[in-house]
């Protein structure tokens, strides 16, 4: 019961619901047990003594008895779904706050399919348990402890008879729970990469479809799919082999009370009526302990999928906020000072030992190859990684000493691939910003050339959006996002190849209105084009995460480096192109 222990924090403080059906489920079971009672009264009174003017106050006491129990049953059901909802609801809260605090390292390794297969299907599992599993434990409990009390009172020998066939069943109880948990484990595992699969051949349908790769993904999916089948058959063939036993226990003991107890009935020990109300009781036991099997399944499921969300809830939070972290005005001076950053210990160092000053309001530009470390050095301004030599400033600060709040509503992020929401225009440009007046949203996409193409559509800024901005083409989606984060008036602004996805002319457009929003700020571009990077101040040339250039842009083109030569590339290029057309 460990796991569930460390999960108590959810389900606890709403025990007075659990318990409240506990208590409506005590009234339920002992009506249950009572029903074996009236048909021994009925036997032995009634019928065998011709008393037959008593079926009717016989029948009122079991109609009420019905009345009452079929109350009880649904306070304790309503009770027992109400514990389980409540419970979870907080679970898949902190679950999803817990998300939201992770860093990018976690999330490098972690799959999308599988993390929404634990909030869904995990959650589910756990609630399921919480809901029916806890209170069928104790039903169980109760029905057995009641049933045996009314048997050892009508007979102790046949009751010492019944009992006997007892420890064995929960022997096979408790084998079956040890090969069923470690088998519905794997199940969720299985499942898990199931959705995995589906999310990644969703998500990448294009590239799939272009690349004619429909039957290697059909092919894929069969195989995760096949994997799962396997394992939920294993699991199958455990509960096909135990439940059998079970079931042939309880019959044997059943066929031992019938004969014992017809030679109790014979012997004048025990009236016929008894004998019924034993068998009848007796059923109510070998019943439950049969169906602690289904529970010992429930449980198991349960077991796993609490395993699974504790691993969510345990997870290192790499990125944390002292309780000195202070919530003061950025303006904007960054300062690497001999940086290095490995994402994983098994992988080469995607920066190494870098140091560059960049004073508020300054432009610097970052070019390199793929690879060379030009996002990594934005991604630790903002904090979604920590270095793991030397420090990061902004204002002469560590950044680890600012609020995380204060830190990224301070620096406006434009990622090399946008990310637009499902819902309309100027709920995606306002994200950062959600109390901002509609006009500084419209100044906003005017400056990132895009309030001309949002008026053209049906709804203007109040049109929805598909998932990631469907039906808006590569570059009316980038300029979204520069709109995006233009609307929260950063004091640094990060553009990660911004301008990649729009053809020359909007490029042109959108540098020169981002020359105006630039001003006062503090700015890093990433681009491949040197076109965007003419006018910094400074220019970082990297390769294999280390500066190897830097400069001003009419600096490195005569310094016959790696950034001449990409100039020369680019503007050649240019060149022919122009001879061709005057031509």
């Amino acid at each position: 019961m460990d796991t569930f222990k460390k999960l108590k924090q959810f389900f606890w403080p709403y025990k007075k619901y659990f318990l409240l059906s506990i208590f409506f489920l005590f009234f339920v079971t002992v009506i249950t047990v009572v029903y074996p009672i009236i048909l021994q009264q009925t036997i032995d009174i009634v019928v065998l003594a011709d008393r037959y003017e008593l079926i009717p106050y016989i029948s009122a006491v079991f109609l009420l008895l019905m009345i009452i129990k079929g109350v009880a049953t649904f306070y304790h059901q309503y009770l027992g779904d109400l514990f389980g909802i409540t419970a979870v609801y907080k679970l898949r809260d902190e679950l999803y706050n817990k998300l939201q605090k992770l860093s990018f390292k976690y999330y490098d390794n972690a799959k999308t399919g599988d993390i929404m297969s634990r909030l869904t299907a995990d959650v589910e599992g756990f609630r399921f348990f919480l809901s029916f599993g806890f209170s069928e434990l104790i039903r169980i409990v109760l029905l057995i402890v009641v049933s045996l009390s009314v048997m050892f009172y009508f007979s102790t020998p046949l009751a010492l008879v019944t009992m006997a066939a007892m420890p064995f069943l929960g022997v096979v109880v408790y084998q079956f729970d040890k090969r069923v948990h470690p088998a519905f484990r794997k199940i969720r595992k299985s499942f898990g990469r199931l959705n995995t699969r589906v999310q990644e051949n969703i998500s990448g349908m294009n590239t799939v479809k272009s690349l004619y790769r429909e039957d290697f993904e059909i092919g894929r999916f069969s195989n995760s799919n096949d994997n799962y089948r396997q394992n939920y058959l294993k699991t199958s063939y455990i509960w096909s082999k135990y439940f059998p036993l079970m079931e042939f226990i309880g019959n044997f003991c059943a066929i031992a009370l019938l004969a014992y107890g017809g030679y109790l009935v014979v012997d004048g020990q025990l009236s016929i009526g008894a004998l019924v109300a034993f068998f009848s009781l007796v059923w109510y036991i070998m019943g439950p302990l049969m169906n602690l099997g289904f529970v010992v399944n429930q449980f198991s499921q349960a077991k796993a999928s609490a395993e699974r969300l504790l691993e969510i809830l345990e997870a290192k939070e790499d990125i944390t906020e002292e309780n000195t972290a202070i919530n003061q005005r950025i303006e904007g001076s960054v300062t690497f000072d001999h940086v290095t950053l490995t994402y994983s210990k098994d992988d080469d160092s995607a920066l190494k030992d870098i140091s560059f000053d960049a004073p508020s309001g300054k432009v610097i530009g970052l070019i390199g190859s793929t690879g060379s470390g030009k996002t990594s050095i934005t991604q630790l301004i903002t904090r979604f990684y920590e270095p793991e030599k030397g420090e990061v400033r902004i204002d002469g600060r560590p950044v680890s000493d600012y609020q995380l709040k204060t830190l990224r509503k301070a620096i406006g992020f434009v990622l090399q691939e946008p990310f637009l929401f499902s819902t309309s225009i100027k709920a995606n440009i306002a994200y950062g910003a959600p109390d901002v007046p509609e006009e500084q949203i419209i100044d906003a996409a005017k400056r990132a050339q895009a309030h001309d193409f949002i008026m053209k559509m049906p709804n203007g800024y109040e049109t929805m959006l598909g998932e990631r901005g469907m039906g808006l083409s590569g570059g009316q989606k980038q300029r979204i996002a520069i709109a995006r984060a233009i609307c929260i008036n950063p004091s640094i602004l990060v553009l990660d190849d911004a301008t990649s996805a729009v053809d020359m002319e909007t490029e042109f457009k959108i540098q020169q209105a981002l020359k105006e929003v630039m001003k006062g700020r503090t700015s890093f571009i990433i681009a491949h084009r040197i076109s965007s990077l003419k006018h910094a101040d400074e220019i970082l040339v990297l390769e294999d995460g280390e500066v190897i250039e830097r400069g001003t842009h009419d600096f490195l083109v005569e310094n016959q480096g790696t950034y001449q030569r990409i100039y020369n590339i680019q503007y050649r290029d240019r060149e022919e192109i122009m001879k061709r057309q005057r031509a």
